[in-house]
């Protein structure tokens, strides 16, 4: 299910939802059930916007799934997808801008 290079936030919405529709719970059931808008969980599921931990935690609780199950799973699914490419080792002397300041 996770796609190469995938962000967390996509894989996190992706998650969220699969296990919302295997519950077969309505998106309107579970936002209510968070505190949420219903609007903002689906965007969260959609991959468009990040949760703040403690509204993870709450989406978490409405779908009864321990928030450590969650991010287990996540790491399993993202340590699986190929990484795009990588961060350099940035150093002042390798940024003249950082040099500079």
């Amino acid at each position: 299910m996770t796609t190469p290079g995938a962000l967390l936030r996509v894989t996190l919405g992706e998650e969220l939802r699969r296990t919302r529709q295997v519950q077969g719970r309505s998106l309107r059931d579970v936002a209510g059930e968070a505190q949420v808008s219903l609007g903002f969980l689906s965007e969260i599921e959609r991959g468009q916007k990040e949760a703040s931990s403690e509204l993870l935690n709450a989406i978490c609780g409405a779908l009864d799934l321990p928030l450590s199950t969650l991010l287990m799973t996540l790491g399993e699914q993202l340590a699986d997808a190929p990484v795009l490419g990588t961060v350099r080792d940035i150093s002042p002397a390798a940024t003249p801008e950082v040099a500079a300041a």
